[in-house]
């Protein structure tokens, strides 16, 4: 696994075997980023499932202001601080060990990274057949909507399996779908303040 553009280009990233954290391959990263790179610039970012950092990291490489990491498994944790360590972003990177299902999206005392303006959401392929009811992932998903985390027409990046049905909670209107090799990534726009503001959940 590598940094495919920019700042860091070629550089080596550490990956976490098995199938826990599914890493995107260096293929399919190239092809989205190639579509999304002008919309990364200066953006400060939030890889939520962020694994050991791909998505996150290749967007700080190609001028993302920030990015802000949330994982919860130990091992890619620890392999996600290595890959920070190594590039030397700290200054522009925080890793923050959290389960994205339950986080509130709002790191303590990191004002400067907040709200994002793009959010890669990339969650295991079998939660997104959870989606609707009210499930754990709409819950988290209406909290990314909050104007505390995220910014007005924030963009989010939803990775899913190919013909995977994938409705948003209305806080998120769905703006287009990128078909990449098995995958699809859905586009989605956060909605006007008013509207997610009334999609609100407590907690």
């Amino acid at each position: 696994m590598r940094i495919i553009a920019g700042e860091f280009r070629h550089r080596r990233l550490l990956a976490n075997p098995g199938l826990t954290t599914r890493p995107i391959t260096d293929r399919v990263k190239e092809m989205l980023f190639e579509r999304i790179q002008h919309l990364l610039v200066d953006r400060r970012i939030a890889d939520v499932f962020a694994g050991t950092g791909s998505l996150g990291l290749e967007a700080l490489s190609r001028g993302a202001q920030s990015v802000v990491f949330l994982e919860s498994d130990r091992k890619a944790f620890e392999l996600l601080k290595q890959n920070v360590a190594a590039l030397a972003v700290d200054d522009r990177a925080l890793c923050w060990r959290t389960d994205a299902l339950r986080s509130s999206y709002r790191p303590k005392g990191v004002e400067e990274f907040l709200p994002f303006d793009v959010v890669f959401f990339d969650p295991p392929y079998r939660m997104a057949t959870d989606l609707g009811s009210d499930s754990p992932i709409d819950r988290a998903l209406v909290r990314l909507a909050r104007d505390t985390v995220t910014a007005d027409s924030a963009l989010l990046f939803f990775r899913v399996p190919t013909e995977t049905a994938v409705e948003c909670p209305p806080c998120w209107q769905h703006d287009a779908t990128l078909a990449i090799s098995s995958m699809e990534i859905h586009v989605f726009r956060k909605t006007p303040t008013t509207l997610a503001e009334s999609f609100a959940v407590p907690g």
